[in-house]
């Protein structure tokens, strides 16, 4: 298995996935104490299972669009963010990324609950990449962004989920990056937030950033994306236009 970076910006994919395979091993009975475990090593009696959260996926998003993910719950929607985010490794297979990836993989990843907001953008903007400078230089708008200025200076575990989307798309959303990740997190906060979030995203794309969303909103999916890719138990059932896979998707699931 390999991970790697495209530098050549004339390329056309921002991500590409080769036969990539994610496996867990499971038990198969639930062990309650170590003595226990201990006894079914000793006896050879500590079986295992694998589990495929993902399975042998092949996908390539192209630079510049808008790329949806959908499926029902333990499908391998979160499991394939991770792949690209380099979060995760994969057992088997390639991933190719071009440039910076911003990963917003669930509300309030990367804030510290007992910092304040402000010493959270920080925190969130250095784990981003950036140098303490950069971040001073965007600091006005991402409060601006984030709508929650009479809060900044209170500690996150303080804050709604609301609050800590609208101050986590803030920092994702003050530098432009090359590959945007985002899992589930346009189904938080108000309707007129979230607005301003999808006004956002086409404005990085029309400047050139690769975003993919997962979302278990068909509706959201077909409105936002170009393409779009359906997966279950950790493989694709549909990969195309994202009106026809999120379709299949709805006739599928009764929706």
């Amino acid at each position: 298995m390999s991970k790697q970076k495209i530098n050549n910006l004339n390329d056309n994919f921002d991500i590409v996935l080769e036969n990539v395979t994610v496996s867990y091993q499971l038990p198969d009975e639930q062990v309650r104490t170590f003595k226990e475990y201990a006894i079914n090593f000793i006896q050879g009696k500590n079986k295992k299972r694998s589990f495929l959260a993902l399975d042998h996926i092949n996908l390539k998003i192209k630079a510049g669009e808008i790329f949806g993910v959908i499926g029902r719950n333990g499908a391998g929607k979160s499991t394939l963010l991770k792949v690209i985010s380099r979060v995760l490794i994969p057992t088997k297979g390639r991933v190719v990324t071009r440039g910076r990836v911003y990963p917003m993989l669930q509300v309030g990843a990367g804030f510290h609950p007992e910092l304040t907001g402000r010493e959270n953008v920080f925190l969130n903007g250095t784990l981003l990449g950036h140098t303490r400078i950069e971040i001073e230089e965007k600091y006005q708008d991402i409060i601006e962004f984030s709508e929650i200025a009479d809060f900044i200076n209170a500690p996150v575990r303080t804050y709604s989920t609301g609050m800590q989307a609208r101050l986590g798309f803030a920092v994702a959303f003050a530098w432009q990056p090359e590959v945007l990740i985002l899992d589930e997190v346009l189904s938080v906060g108000d309707v007129a937030f979230q607005q301003k979030c999808r006004i956002r995203m086409q404005e990085y794309r029309e400047n050139g950033t690769t975003t993919v969303l997962v979302s278990h909103s068909p509706v959201l999916i077909a409105s936002l994306c170009e393409r779009a890719l359906w997966l279950d138990k950790g493989k694709i059932v549909a990969l195309g236009e994202s009106d026809k896979v999120t379709q299949g998707y709805k006739t599928k699931m009764g929706v």
